[in-house]
């Protein structure tokens, strides 16, 4: 999806209305983010959620893919997988051939996979579908997102939740409150001798004034988000030409990780993160675009989750990843797949507890040659919000009393 048509989505889904346009989304710099780490640093005990939004509707089948089933087989010949080509998981299922990091966090249980998640009564507008998940409001159309509502029930500091997305998503609209945006882009400091000397303005200094120290912090404070967040805090020119033109739009998906991560390791309050990666929309020609988009993915959740597991602030974060749905059972005559219903959701990090979670949807018992949900996208959301959250989930998802057991440690 790209960012003309994420535009038009956050308009059509009627969150902005009363969300993100009327609270007033907080756009921050560095240097506040910097401030807010010394000020208010991170609480050890506090966890932290980062959702990775996947637009565009993924194809859950040969994402998880059961390649020995003859159903699934039968149902897309020149688009399915075969058993020796996907990597095995057990149970009958594997990933995706370009998962290959992913299945090593698998490996060491760091994976978690949550079969057939979806909401009852499916939809199968991208639109529609989207605001379901990001609303967390199947029944009836809300103005506010499911985090945008913790954000209220929760105080109202925006810095507790930020996206650094070139649009604030939906799910960070409260009715008081939208999260914080920093988009990720490029930050330059001087360098050589003219840096240095730059630099050593940033230095307090004996009897100075209000301004003037207020002037040197903020300097301090450059060249300290520069440490923290590295080469992401210096795209390469012409880096995303190659990969096409939505990633130029939307950005990288590695770059947002990666400035996520500094963030979290410089002890940045901020308890949750939004990022995504856009083209899902696979309707032609879908294995080969798919495939790239999860290397994609691949490359940048991988080294993202391993980071986070180095250091003991990383290891407070807890990782979704979700797309608004699945695809068609069958494929279409064009080598590709139609928007569907339910599919698999991958939540990673230290504190999962790696393996399968719900059940694995039937490819022969199907609803109008779709998969049926077996797992309420809301239970996920619910475990989140208790146990990385910290937050009752009644007061987010009213009337939703779902969990999904077992997920986390």
């Amino acid at each position: 999806m790209n960012r003309l048509t994420r535009r038009r989505f956050l308009f059509a889904s009627g969150v902005t209305a009363a969300g993100a346009l009327a609270a007033g989304a907080t756009q921050v710099d560095w240097t506040h983010l910097m401030s807010a780490a010394q000020q208010t640093p991170l609480d050890p005990k506090d966890g932290v959620l980062v959702v990775v939004t996947l637009y565009g509707g993924n194809d859950g089948l040969n994402t998880v893919v059961p390649a020995g089933d003859r159903a699934y087989q039968n149902a897309r010949p020149e688009l399915a997988y075969q058993p020796n080509e996907v990597l095995d998981l057990g149970d009958g299922l594997g990933l995706n051939p370009g998962l290959k990091g992913l299945k090593g966090l698998w490996d060491n249980k760091e994976l978690a996979i949550v079969r057939g998640v979806g909401y009852p009564k499916p939809d199968h507008s991208h639109f529609r579908s989207m605001a379901i998940w990001q609303t967390a409001s199947p029944d009836s159309p809300v103005p506010t997102g499911w985090l945008g509502r913790w954000l209220d029930a929760s105080g109202d500091d925006p810095l507790r939740a930020l996206s650094v997305e070139p649009v604030l998503p939906p799910m960070l609209a409260g009715a008081q409150t939208a999260a914080a945006s920093m988009p990720v882009g490029g930050l330059t400091v001087p360098k050589g001798a003219l840096g240095k000397a730059f630099q050593a303005l940033g230095g307090a200094q004996h009897g100075e004034g209000y301004w003037q120290a207020k002037a040197a912090r903020s300097i301090a404070d450059l060249y300290r988000a520069e440490q923290v967040l590295g080469a992401a805090a210096h795209p390469a020119k012409g880096a995303h030409q190659a990969k096409g033109a939505h990633q130029a739009k939307d950005g990288a998906l590695a770059a947002q990780l990666d400035v996520v991560a500094g963030l979290i390791e410089a002890g940045v309050p901020t308890r949750a993160y939004s990022v995504s990666l856009g083209g899902f929309d696979t309707h032609a020609d879908e294995r080969g675009t798919q495939q790239r988009l999860l290397t994609e993915l691949d490359g940048a959740l991988t080294p993202f989750v391993q980071r986070l597991g180095r250091t003991d602030r990383g290891k407070q974060a807890v990782v979704l990843v979700y797309s608004e749905f699945g695809r068609r059972v069958a494929a279409n005559a064009s080598e590709g797949t139609d928007h569907g219903t339910a599919g698999p959701v991958f939540v990673l990090g230290n504190g999962v507890r790696g393996g399968f979670h719900g059940d694995e949807p039937s490819l022969t018992d199907l609803a109008d040659g779709d998969l049926k949900e077996t797992t309420d996208f809301r239970d996920v959301y619910a475990t989140l919000l208790a146990q990385v959250l910290g937050t009752d989930p009644g007061r987010v998802l009213p009337g939703h009393s779902g969990r999904l057991e077992g997920l986390l440690a």
